[in-house]
């Protein structure tokens, strides 16, 4: 069993991955491929994850950005929240207040000021939407 801390440590890796993916505009899962020691399975879950339900996972981040296009949102926290409704979704062991709170807390460290409010506003309209106890 994974320690909270190296949960954490697994969703910054997964975000540096999402981050590379767009910034080289390749598949998440090629990220996987080119590291040269291959990811933890957390992060490798997270990833390929994200990867694989990309467009389901966008559908919720628009339809709960209000007056936000995807283009016009920071990629940082762009792939916040795509890591936060992947884990809504379908990781139910994790508890709604520990993905917001991860989220929130990766937007606020590698993102602008203004990210850890957007992120959570974000994700805990669409945890409303897709868990019984948002």
């Amino acid at each position: 069993m994974l320690r909270p801390d190296e949960r954490s440590d697994a969703r910054e890796r997964a975000l540096y991955l999402l981050y590379e993916a767009h910034s080289k505009g390749i598949e998440p899962s090629a990220t996987i491929e080119l590291q040269v020691i291959e990811p933890d399975p957390l992060t490798q879950e997270l990833v390929l994850g994200v990867g694989r339900s990309i467009a389901t996972i966008d559908g919720h981040i628009e339809q709960r950005a209000k007056g936000w296009t995807l283009a016009r949102m920071p990629v940082l926290d762009l792939n916040v929240m795509r890591l936060g409704v992947f884990e809504l979704i379908e990781r139910p062991d994790v508890p709604t207040a520990v993905v917001l709170n991860e989220a929130v807390e990766l937007a606020k460290r590698f993102s602008t000021d203004d990210s850890g409010r957007f992120v959570n506003g974000v994700l805990a309209a669409v945890a409303a939407d897709v868990r019984s106890d948002a």
